[in-house]
C-alpha cells in the first residue's frame, strides 16, 4: 500500500488589515486545518497533533501576525530545515498603507503597534518588524486592488489544487507607467519592440487581438527573445522546484500594459502551458488607459 502524500503546510502572514482573515476563511472552505494567531514556535505543534487526529494528507493553514514578535525567527528557521516534513508555502499579504489605514479606519480597530500614537506609525513599525519574513516570502500578495471577493478567489487560483508539488506560474502584463509589480519575481521589458501604438488602426485595440498581437510577434527581435528567454524560465522553475518553492510570477511590461506586453504575456503562457507548466495570465493594467 502507497504512504499518503504529506498534505500542504500554509504559513499566512503579513499587514494589518491586508486580509489574512480572508485567506483563511477561504483556505478553510479548501478543506484546510486553519489555526489562526498561532505562535510560531508552536507549528511543528499542530502538524504532529493533526497528523496523528487526521492523517498527515490534511492540508494545514496557520496564520500569524506581528504580536508573535521576534517568534518570527524560530519560523523561519523551521521553515528552512523542513521540520515538519510537508510541503510549505508562506504567503505574506500586504497593501498601500492609503489602503491600510481606510480598512483599519473602517473597521474601527486600533492597531496592535500603533501605542497611543497614530495608526499609520503603527503600520510603519509593522511593516520594520516583518521585512525579514517579507523578503522570504514564496507568495508576496498586495492585495491593495482587491475587494474580498477578489481575494477569495486568488486564494483559491493559489491553493484549490490537490497538485501540491506542481509549480504554479503566473504570467502578468503590466504598463512601466504605473509601477513594477512588487510581487514579480522575473521582469522583462518590451518596449525594444515598435509600438502599435502608433499605428492608427491598431491603437484602439489590445494585445489580445490577433492584429496586435501578430504584429508584435513579427518584428524583428521578438522571435529571438522568446527562445532565449523561455529556456531561461525553464531553468529557473526547475531551480525553484528544487528548492521547495511551488509558485513564480514573470511580469512583462511595456509603456502603457495594453499592447505589447499583452502579447507577449499570452504568448510566454502558451508556450510555457506547451511545455506542461501550470499557468495562469493576468493583465495588470489593461483597460486603464
Amino acid at each position: 500500500m502507497t504512504d499518503p502524500t504529506p498534505g500542504e503546510l500554509v504559513i499566512v502572514t503579513g499587514m494589518t488589515g491586508a486580509g489574512r482573515s480572508t485567506a483563511a476563511k477561504e483556505l478553510e472552505d479548501l478543506g484546510y486545518f486553519v489555526v489562526d494567531n498561532l505562535p510560531p514556535t508552536l507549528v511543528r505543534d499542530v502538524v504532529r497533533l493533526v497528523d496523528d487526529s487526521r492523517g498527515i494528507d490534511q492540508p494545514i493553514a496557520v496564520v500569524v501576525d506581528v504580536r508573535s514578535g521576534s517568534f518570527f525567527d524560530s519560523l523561519q528557521a523551521n521553515r528552512h530545515q523542513q521540520v515538519t516534513g510537508r510541503p510549505t508555502t508562506l504567503l505574506f499579504l500586504e497593501a498601500s498603507d492609503e489602503v491600510l489605514v481606510r480598512r483599519q479606519e473602517a473597521a474601527r480597530r486600533p492597531h496592535p503597534l500603533q501605542a497611543g500614537g497614530r495608526l499609520l506609525h503603527g503600520l510603519q513599525r509593522e511593516r520594520e518588524v516583518m521585512a525579514d519574513i517579507r523578503a522570504d516570502a514564496d507568495v508576496l500578495l498586495d492585495t491593495s486592488n482587491f475587494n474580498v471577493h477578489q481575494l477569495q478567489d486568488r486564494i483559491t487560483e493559489l491553493f484549490g489544487s490537490d497538485a501540491s508539488t506542481q509549480l504554479k506560474v503566473t504570467v502578468i502584463s503590466f504598463g512601466f507607467k504605473y509601477g513594477i509589480p512588487v510581487d514579480a519575481d522575473w521582469v522583462a521589458d518590451m518596449r525594444f519592440l515598435p509600438n502599435p501604438h502608433w499605428v492608427p488602426e491598431l491603437r484602439p485595440q489590445n494585445g489580445r487581438d490577433a492584429a496586435v498581437s501578430d504584429y508584435v510577434l513579427s518584428q524583428d527581435g521578438a522571435g529571438t527573445f522568446l527562445e532565449q528567454y523561455l529556456p531561461v524560465l525553464a531553468t529557473v522553475a526547475e531551480g525553484y522546484l528544487r528548492e521547495g518553492k511551488r509558485f513564480m510570477q514573470v511580469a512583462v511590461g511595456c509603456t502603457g500594459g495594453k499592447h505589447r506586453s499583452v502579447a507577449m504575456t499570452e504568448e510566454i503562457a502558451a508556450r510555457m502551458r506547451d511545455s506542461g507548466y501550470s499557468v495562469r495570465t493576468a493583465h495588470r493594467d489593461l483597460g486603464r488607459e
